[in-house]
């Protein structure tokens, strides 16, 4: 079975993703059409947005109720990998001194193999002090669940301390037309609130992007 997958991680607060500044050269015309496309789509869609949010709690019962999420246990090793990812994001964002002198990320070119190279050794440097942080110093409060489907499954990382929402999902062609459309459910539940709207929150960005994409 031929995989994909798709990852949008957001929050009423929370990181919507980790930017690499770099040189990555003139994108190709058909990317270049693409994103103008993807843009124009986002304002149209943008318009039609209207404040209709649940909380974090209530999307937690309605994806068990509706779709049958289940919870990792915390002991999973998948659980593990996916709260020290987020851990390393948010305290890159919200403490990034108590990563010392890895708080800060060099421009990496996405064109030269040895700078690439470099870019995912310092990340897993980054990683690895984070995971190092004590919990007292830095508290999470993370859960994750899943959602599984024939021929895919789905994870949904969610954080109440920190207010992130995080969804991606995986799985043959099929499972992930199924998947995507489960994943624009869930967050149209989820929503935003009047405010969100008004000060264009990261939750509403993360809302914008999934409801523009393909």
């Amino acid at each position: 079975m031929k995989a994909e997958s798709v990852s949008i991680i957001g929050g009423a607060d929370g990181p919507t993703s980790v930017f690499l500044a770099g040189r990555t050269g003139k994108r190709p015309w058909k990317v270049r059409i693409r994103n103008w496309i993807f843009r124009l789509r986002r304002k149209r869609i943008a318009r039609r947005i209207r404040p209709h949010a649940h909380t974090l709690e209530e999307t937690v019962f309605f994806m068990k109720k509706h779709y049958g999420a289940v919870e990792f246990s915390g002991e999973s090793r998948i659980y593990r990998e996916q709260r020290e990812c987020l851990k390393g994001s948010l305290i890159s964002r919200y403490r990034p001194k108590l990563l010392g002198e890895l708080s800060r990320i060099p421009a990496f070119s996405m064109n030269d193999e040895k700078s690439r190279k470099e870019m995912y050794d310092w990340l897993q440097k980054q990683s690895e002090r984070a995971a190092q942080i004590p919990d007292d110093l830095f508290p999470m409060d993370y859960h994750l669940y899943q959602i599984r489907t024939e021929g895919g499954r789905m994870e949904i990382g969610i954080d109440f301390r920190w207010n992130v929402f995080g969804i991606s999902y995986s799985g043959d062609k099929k499972a992930m037309k199924k998947l995507k459309r489960l994943s624009r459910r869930l967050y149209i539940y989820y929503g935003v609130s009047e405010d969100d709207i008004k000060k264009n929150s990261e939750r509403y960005s993360s809302l914008l992007t999934v409801l523009a994409s393909d």
